[in-house]
């Protein structure tokens, strides 16, 4: 093994322009996470919304703070050098090897700090993905500890693989396949890593009490507030315009002539997502589902992530579509047929959607090999990354319980945790399940 060998140059220098533009852009880019914020809020029940909004900064606060300390070394971008192995003559490079605490960073070039801001805004969003999954039941120092173990450990590595030369990233100068992995706004990084994250904190937790109350049944436990769903849709567009013409000029060397293809790209995903999402719930229950409405749109902005720089608009109307043909019907089978509790609809929408934009980023690039690659890629999130996450959520949740006990989910995450409701005017009335 060769544990430091430096990291090879990504792209091509940024002109003169480009890095004030990315940092206006990734000054925009939080607005998807406040947006985000705002949607997990929503979609929980009105007796948590306190817990649900101060978890969600809690959150991205031990997300931003644990990545700096150590994060941001693994992730690799600072240094240029990198933990790597040889096997079968080729190398693997599978770790960052950067300083901790961020130091020199003021010494190193624009481009690479403004990668390592990106990698800031990104780290903050996978780790508040989960907690939308385990609302009404998830314990505010369990989101942080998963929050702290995401951004220390897990994304690190998955960023380094996809952004920082890693051994995805060198698919394609190692065994010829495209460009190598492509994940220009993150849709592995960020929505994969943080859906699959959610799918191990709904096994680790279990449903909501009363949710299934006998087998083959679920009882329906609506969002308390759906234009705090539907508002956050909005903030996430202008996040996501964002994000995704940062992590174009960054990661691909995307010129100021592709942004605006780019940004049409995005609109005509969520789009045609809201659109069929809306067709299949006024087809499937007579009147269109404003909440799962919302999870189409976000599932079109997701799949987005991972193709909007490298498809044509009609492709990308293609790729919303289908995603958001699919959300609902993913929504309905993980709840219905594997009794499956996830308020957010992050598993569908985060995961599912993304690996959906990976491998349609694959079938429409002009690069040969480049499906294989996005494959190659995908194979790792799901064998790979998958277990790891839910051994390390697992034995967390040995010494950080969790679920909250049966009394603190009967009366409500605020008054358990907080003390006091997001609501003090008004009369929280009790679940009959809890009877």
């Amino acid at each position: 093994m060769n544990p430091v060998v430096p990291v090879p140059p990504l792209q091509a220098p940024l002109s003169e322009a480009v890095p004030g533009l990315a940092l206006v852009l990734l000054l925009l880019a939080p607005l998807s996470i406040a947006g985000l914020a705002l949607i997990t809020t929503g979609l929980g029940r009105s007796r948590s919304a306190a817990q649900a909004l101060l978890g969600s900064l809690s959150i991205v606060a031990v997300a931003a703070v644990a990545f700096a300390l150590v994060g941001a070394g693994l992730a690799g971008n600072h240094s240029g050098l990198s933990h790597s192995m040889h096997l079968a003559g080729k190398p693997w490079n599978w770790a960052g090897a950067g300083p901790l605490f961020l130091r020199g960073l003021r010494f190193a070039p624009a481009q690479t700090q403004l990668q390592i801001l990106f990698e800031f805004l990104a780290v903050m969003l996978a780790a508040l993905i989960p907690w939308g999954s385990g609302a009404d039941r998830l314990r505010l120092a369990a989101g942080c500890a998963v929050s702290a173990v995401l951004a220390t450990l897990v994304f690190p590595l998955v960023a380094h693989w996809m952004w920082a030369g890693g051994w995805l990233a060198q698919l394609g100068a190692n065994f010829s396949l495209g460009a190598g992995f492509l994940d220009p706004g993150g849709a592995a990084a960020v929505h994969a890593l943080g859906g699959l994250s959610a799918l191990a904190v709904v096994w680790i937790v279990g449903p909501r009490r009363g949710k299934f109350p006998k087998e083959g049944f679920s009882t329906a436990m609506p969002g308390h507030q759906v234009v705090y769903v539907l508002f956050g849709c909005s903030l996430c567009l202008v996040g996501w315009l964002a994000w995704n013409a940062a992590g174009a000029i960054l990661w691909l060397g995307a010129p100021l002539t592709a942004l605006p293809l780019d940004a049409i790209n995005t609109v005509l995903s969520a789009s045609a997502a809201l659109l069929a999402t809306l067709a299949v719930t006024r087809f499937r229950f007579g009147k269109p589902d404003a909440s799962m409405c919302a999870n189409g749109w976000l599932a079109g902005l997701v799949a987005s992530s991972a193709c909007a720089a490298l498809v044509t608009p009609g492709e990308s109307i293609f790729v919303g579509a289908v995603a958001g043909i699919a959300t609902p019907l993913l929504v309905e089978l993980l709840e219905l047929a594997l009794s499956t509790d996830d308020p957010s609809g992050a598993i569908a929408v985060h995961a599912v959607a993304a690996l959906w934009g990976l491998l349609a980023a694959g079938f429409f690039a002009p690069q040969t090999g480049q499906v294989l690659a996005q494959l190659v890629g995908i194979a790792a999130l799901l064998g790979l990354v998958l277990p790891a996450v839910y051994l390390l959520f697992f034995l967390l949740n040995r010494a950080v319980p969790f679920r909250v006990d049966p009394d603190g989910e009967r009366i409500g995450m605020d008054l358990h945790e907080l003390g006091g409701g997001a609501y003090p005017e008004f009369v929280i009335h009790r679940d009959e399940s809890y009877r």
